[in-house]
């Protein structure tokens, strides 16, 4: 007699099983995206937080090496050019050398972008900070063309803030944070919700 064989069963999924994965991906997708967007967010504040601190330190770190006072600037010109306007709360930075004398000539340093991921991203803080041949921070009422004003800070304790934060800034879930530059030049980055403390060494004074 001749035996029939059952035909093989052909691997794959079923339109069933195909449309339950693509409902539970959906799912998954969706829980995930608002932290996902948060995540986002807060990494761009944590660039230009980064960005401005890196400028800050470069600038002290000339007016050392150089023996020279340096300027420090927020500006909202492009930094690819040596010609640029201090402006309180300006999205890019610079840094030039002040001149000793009428005669000097003030030497452009370097330039940088700090928001330029995102627009919505706003710093507040002082136009321009001066430097000095030790790195601490010196008030200077012309420290070269369009370069602002330098003043020393005033409040206790004595340092300078700039605050990195969203215009549009959601409670509770964005993060920003705060760049110090304390009189005697101490450059730091913390985190304007917490004290600095033992339990806390990334918060603010």
């Amino acid at each position: 007699m001749l035996k029939h064989r059952a035909a093989p069963r052909v691997a794959g999924f079923t339109i069933i099983e195909m449309m339950v994965t693509l409902v539970v991906m959906a799912v998954l997708l969706g829980l995930a995206m608002p932290a996902m967007s948060t995540w986002i967010r807060n990494s761009r504040l944590r660039a230009a937080s980064d960005s401005l601190q890196d400028g800050i330190r470069l600038a002290q770190a000339e007016a050392l090496r150089r023996s020279y006072q340096v300027v420090f600037s927020l500006t909202d010109d492009k930094p690819t050019t040596s010609t640029y306007t201090a402006k309180t709360s300006g999205k890019n930075w610079a840094a030039k050398t002040v001149k000793r004398l009428t005669t000097d000539t003030s030497d452009f340093i370097e330039a940088g972008v700090i928001a330029e991921l995102d627009s919505s991203i706003t710093i507040t803080g002082p136009q321009s900070i001066c430097f000095n041949s030790i790195g601490r921070l010196v008030a200077n009422s012309d420290p070269g063309t369009n370069a602002g004003e330098c003043i020393l800070p005033t409040n206790t304790p004595p340092m300078q803030t700039y605050d990195i934060s969203y215009t549009d800034a959601v409670a509770g879930v964005d993060r920003p944070l705060r760049v110090t530059v304390a009189l005697g030049g101490q450059v730091r980055l913390c985190d304007p919700a917490k004290t600095l403390s033992s339990d806390h060494p990334d918060g603010c004074p």
